[in-house]
């Protein structure tokens, strides 16, 4: 048999932590066990975990709470699976996830992890131009393309990946819910400490798996479901609510990359910083190896636009902290549209910016039909969506 792991980090989100469980519990699979890794909850989840009276789900909480980044290694640290896939605890694995992953591990010899597609599932009421929400596939990467079959990644394309990311364009959705990964890579990756690193640790994660894999096997069948919750980091930073963000991720950088940073550092979205910090990391670890490098140039132009276009309460004295030639190039075309930006009305103004970000690549491309169905819940798309046949 095959064992897999399914790391689930938790923390006051017991409702949701339930329909991710049932996700796993209803496969047709049983070589299994969940990592519920609670981050200091005020729920009452050991008492549900221990309810289920199920060897498999394996509860464990730490003494405090937490950076998110912390509590995803803690988890990994208590998992003994073969294969390890990471579960929000807002999301659900597909019908099937296993037997399918399985069949693949086999008919392919053993990748070293597999990139699947998946759902993306908005609960109602989070999204504001969505407020039915929706579920919609979500497989932003120009690898899938028409993939109708699992196929082999390129170490060129790859390494392509790689610096897309390292110049702060988005070419595939880092979420961890898209890679199964096997315990023998994850241990080849220990000389450089712990598997998942920086504020962001999907977006340090996946990408450093595109670099050392040596068999990266691409699966286009949404076999997982990402969820965007009232209760999660998607649901803030949608709704522009960064800092509520920040403080439920819990999410700290290392400060010996701050202080590398320091001279390229400026105001502005936090999530930007964040994504520049996790490829730095990857930088001092894997850079001379790959001859990667940051656009720290780039990151600069893009926290010179937030601050304009969302953050203009941190204005004052921006400009002091920007090179001439920011000044120069950048800012009389950034303050112009940022005025007449103030002439088109609010309700398109959302919609308008959201495209300025995906043509400058900093968020991916969502633009996949969404159906025209209504889930109530993960568990339902769960219960109701086929991945291998669609909706």
């Amino acid at each position: 048999m095959m064992k897999f792991s399914v790391l689930l980090p938790t923390r006051n989100r017991l409702e949701l932590l339930k329909y991710a469980i049932e996700t796993v519990r209803r496969q047709n699979y049983d070589d299994w066990e969940v990592i519920v890794s609670d981050n200091y909850s005020e729920e009452d989840i050991a008492g549900y975990v221990q309810s289920l009276s199920e060897p498999r789900i394996k509860y464990y909480r730490t003494d405090s709470f937490i950076p998110v980044t912390d509590n995803w290694n803690n988890a990994l640290e208590k998992s003994t699976g073969d294969y390890v896939i990471m579960l929000g605890d807002d999301d659900c694995l597909m019908k099937g996830f296993f037997t399918t992953i399985k069949s693949l591990i086999e008919a392919y010899q053993n990748p070293d992890f597999i990139y699947t597609s998946a759902f993306l599932f908005a609960y109602p009421g989070v999204l504001p131009d969505y407020p039915q929400g929706y579920l919609r596939p979500y497989s932003h990467a120009a690898f899938f393309n028409s993939a109708k079959e699992p196929f082999w990644l390129s170490k060129k394309q790859c390494l392509d990946l790689v610096r897309h990311s390292m110049n702060l364009k988005m070419a595939f959705t880092y979420n961890m819910q898209h890679s199964i990964v096997s315990r023998i890579l994850i241990e080849k990756l220990r000389y450089k400490g712990n598997f998942f690193q920086s504020p962001y640790p999907d977006f340090y994660a996946n990408n450093v798996l595109l670099l050392k894999a040596e068999r990266i096997l691409i699966c286009p069948y949404p076999l997982v479901t990402v969820g965007i919750s009232p209760k999660s980091f998607g649901y803030y930073f949608f709704n522009q609510r960064e800092e509520q963000g920040i403080e439920f991720l819990k999410n700290l950088a290392d400060p010996k990359i701050i202080d590398r940073l320091r001279h390229v550092l400026l105001p502005g979205s936090k999530d930007r910083t964040s994504w520049l910090i996790a490829m730095e990391t990857i930088k001092v670890n894997y850079g001379p190896e790959f001859k990667l490098r940051v656009n720290y140039n780039r990151y600069r132009y893009l926290q010179i636009l937030s601050v304009y276009g969302q953050f203009k309460e941190q204005i004052a004295g921006f400009w002091r902290q920007l090179h001439w030639w920011e000044i120069i190039l950048y800012i009389p075309f950034i303050s112009l549209a940022a005025k007449l930006t103030k002439l088109i009305p609010h309700s398109f103004r959302n919609k308008i910016m959201g495209k300025i970000m995906i043509l400058i690549n900093k968020t991916p491309n969502i633009d996949s039909p969404i159906s025209d169905k209504h889930y109530n819940n993960i568990l339902d798309v769960f219960e109701r969506v086929e991945p291998l046949r669609g909706q």
